[in-house]
């Protein structure tokens, strides 16, 4: 079952980080049409990681924005018979944005989960491995708070895939 989940969020991390159709074109096209300064985000800010922010601020230098991938939820549902596992795979994209003042912050994670969106609505269907995302997600957005020298804002992109192997 830990297969299933690595499986999945590998290739989220890969949609995210592709240098074609990932975030880094999809945030300077919104960028641009917002009319909004926003920091890119490089490859290496997708990570696959479940961290805390405090736990990853003290054990890394962290360069924000960057997107933490994770999976929370694994479900066997069985629903092939004579498959070892075919089910959900619940997986999460944490926005993770932070800056010295309080003010644009929000404008800033709202535009930076909207580019994660765009970069799912554009991957709907078949991942391969057996992998298939429908496109629907959840998005919830954490209040501002106080995280190290600066301020924090986090939010996440929740959805299911569905999963045959």
């Amino acid at each position: 079952m830990a297969q299933t989940a690595s499986i999945t969020a590998r290739k989220l991390v890969a949609l995210l980080a592709s240098p074609d159709a990932g975030l880094g074109p999809v945030v300077a096209r919104i960028s641009e049409d917002a009319g909004v300064e926003l920091a890119a985000i490089p490859a290496e800010s997708v990570v696959h990681q479940n961290a805390p922010f405090a736990l990853a601020e003290r054990s890394t230098v962290v360069k924000y924005p960057v997107v933490h991938v994770y999976v929370d939820r694994v479900q066997n549902l069985l629903t092939e018979k004579f498959r070892r596992f075919s089910g959900k795979v619940r997986t999460v994209a944490e926005v993770r944005v932070s800056q010295d003042r309080m003010e644009g912050l929000e404008e800033q994670i709202r535009l930076y989960v909207d580019a994660v969106t765009q970069v799912l609505d554009t991957n709907r269907g078949s991942w391969g491995e057996g992998m298939f995302f429908t496109g629907g997600y959840e998005v919830k957005f954490d209040a501002i708070q106080h995280g190290g020298r600066n301020f924090l804002q986090m939010a996440r992109v929740s959805f299911e895939v569905d999963l045959s192997s």
